[in-house]
């Protein structure tokens, strides 16, 4: 397969899990491509040209001249569109495009569409398995799991779940999920974004393009779009929800998830902590009655739904403290999510002793003060930008540890009885582990070994 070969000239760039699947997704119709990456020798080159022997294969700085003769570049999520040969090409007329979009173009069942800065694979898969749990033959993937065009793999299934990186959505043209939402947008990947919240913002947005139905967070304005008239909203929120919305009531002294005035689940029903997890258990129901998921299904599933690893995990109670695993919050935003979610839910007197630090991408950390003026007892600090989250935080004087084990043995010297040990650290892990499961895995086996 060749240049001179090809009527119209497809470029995949980057050569990870998505272009991979782009490239078997091409080769499975008979369509001719050529394959790119910015690295010069990408780490699964041998399998790369074992699978598609025939395929010009490119590594290394892009060519603006070969980018400039293609009629559609697919990127990869992993690769910024800013770059000068990849935007000469879209000057010159190339479209720009991605996984997604040939996904959508190819399957007919219904798509939920789930994005935002924290919690979009814990609702991902929470509406993923009402659906299951419904009957539904149901494909759960994207961001989460599966590329979404190797799910196609097993024949169309009757309805997709699909999370969505703000990367993932930079390339999405017309995406017309039968549902979307962004369940939250605070500030994150701003290394990618110039240091602009509007451009990640909008980035976030492009998930509502051709959506025949939205669900918004009533908490944060950031998550309603501007849409056509015709198009429905529904929305979730933390306080009493309106007529048909959904959010949280009192009654008698006990809190339930509700539907307007209709009480449907205590909330000490639910195996879940933290009142964020009852603001992600609130937006997996909005976006399945979206989708026609029977109510009675949806609450059974709830009830027996205990959240992902690194997300808020309950890792241990050792010595009267109690150890949560919430490795996969990345940035500012999840942190104080978790903080204030835990928080809710303790014991008057009792307080949380952090584990933060790691690659902070550009953040803000100030924003971690409120909530640790009023929750906190004390900061430890890993990684990278551990001096920055220092000199941000200033309720509290960070304590420095040189590994997890060595956080984790602070920590627990630092708390008192009826505390919470929580590893939430607004960070990136890239600094001093493979990935934020690394990370939490490094946690829990400090843990084990108090």
């Amino acid at each position: 397969m060749s240049l001179i070969a090809t009527d119209q000239l497809r470029i995949i760039i980057g050569l990870g899990q998505t272009g991979l699947s782009c490239a078997r997704y091409l080769a499975g119709r008979g369509l001719s491509f050529v394959l790119v990456d910015t690295r010069d020798v990408p780490p699964n080159l041998e399998q790369i040209r074992s699978e598609f022997p025939d395929v010009d294969l490119h590594c290394g700085a892009l060519e603006e001249a070969l980018l400039c003769r293609a009629s559609e570049i697919l990127l990869s999520p992993g690769v910024a569109k800013d770059q000068p040969a990849i935007q000469a090409a879209v000057a010159a007329g190339v479209k720009l495009s991605g996984d997604i979009d040939l996904f959508c173009q190819t399957v007919s069942a219904p798509i939920v569409a789930i994005s935002g800065s924290n919690a979009k694979s814990t609702v991902t898969t929470l509406v993923g398995q009402m659906a299951l749990d419904a009957g539904i033959d149901t494909g759960i993937g994207g961001n989460l799991g599966t590329p979404v065009l190797d799910m196609l793999s097993a024949g169309e299934q009757q309805l997709y779940v699909l999370e969505l990186s703000s990367f993932q959505l930079e390339t999405v043209n017309d995406l017309r999920a039968t549902v979307a939402t962004v369940l939250n947008v605070s500030p994150d990947h701003l290394d990618r974004y110039n240091n602009s919240l509007q451009l990640y913002y909008q980035a976030k947005h492009r998930i509502f393009k051709g959506a025949g139905r939205v669900v918004i967070n009533r908490d944060d304005p950031l998550t309603s779009p501007l849409v056509s008239t015709g198009v429905k909203v529904s929305s979730f929120g933390k306080g009493r929800p309106d007529l048909n919305q959904f959010g949280l009531l009192e009654k008698q002294g006990e809190t339930y998830l509700a539907k307007g005035n209709q009480p449907l689940l205590s909330v000490n029903e639910l195996k879940v902590r933290g009142q964020h997890n009852l603001v992600n258990a609130l937006a997996a129901l909005a976006l399945g009655e979206a989708v026609n998921l029977p109510l009675s299904s949806m609450l059974e599933t709830l009830k027996g739904f205990t959240g992902l690893k690194h997300r808020c995990q309950w890792v241990a109670d050792k010595h009267e403290i109690t150890f949560f695993n919430d490795s996969k919050g990345t940035n500012v935003g999840a942190t104080v999510a978790a903080i204030d979610g835990l928080a809710s839910t303790q014991t008057p007197g009792s307080r949380i002793v952090l584990i933060a630090g790691g690659v902070g991408k550009g953040a803000d950390f100030s924003d971690l003060n409120k909530p640790m003026q009023k929750s906190g007892r004390a900061l430890v600090l890993i990684g990278e930008d551990a001096v920055q989250i220092d000199q941000a935080v200033t309720c509290l004087d960070g304590q420095y540890a040189a590994s997890m084990q060595d956080a984790v043995k602070q920590a627990m010297n630092l708390a008192q009885p009826g505390d919470i040990v929580l590893l939430s650290p607004a960070c990136a892990s890239f600094d001093m582990f493979s990935g934020f499961p690394a990370r939490g895995d490094a946690f829990i086996d400090s843990v084990e070994t108090i």
